[in-house]
């Protein structure tokens, strides 16, 4: 499994410039290449990466969270987010499982991870819960 440099270029942009908000990415299952699939703009939510995700295939997510602390300090924190839902083929949630560790490697800067087979497992209260 090789990672793109447009998956490291994008998680960059998105970790140091802000410029996305989060970054979808899908497998090539002939190549072996991590893609990059779907970027969301910085003026896009947390529903915005949700819905973006396919309802019958997996996919790998990075979501940059901001939110404030009790302190009222603002604060930034990237999330990796596993998808694999219960209809996509054993295949591909094989190929995803097995691939995971080699593209975390690759995005430094991911702070929580979350594995979800539906939408609920991965609601914004999920990732809320994590970030503080």
């Amino acid at each position: 499994m090789w990672v793109t440099d447009e998956c490291k270029n994008s998680f960059m942009e998105m970790k140091w410039k802000k410029v996305h908000r989060y970054i979808v990415f899908k497998i090539d299952e002939k190549s072996r290449l991590v893609n990059v699939d779907k970027v969301g703009g910085p003026g896009e939510s947390y529903d915005d990466l949700a819905a973006s995700l396919p309802t019958d295939d997996c996919r790998y997510a990075v979501f940059d969270f901001d939110f404030v602390t009790v302190d009222n300090c603002r604060k930034s924190k990237i999330f990796f987010i596993a998808w694999s839902p219960t209809a996509s083929r054993i295949r591909a949630k094989m190929l995803y499982a097995t691939s995971k560790d080699g593209l975390r490697r690759v995005l430094d800067g991911i702070s929580y991870e979350v594995q979800a087979t539906d939408p609920t497992e991965m609601g914004i209260d999920v990732i809320k819960d994590k970030a503080n």
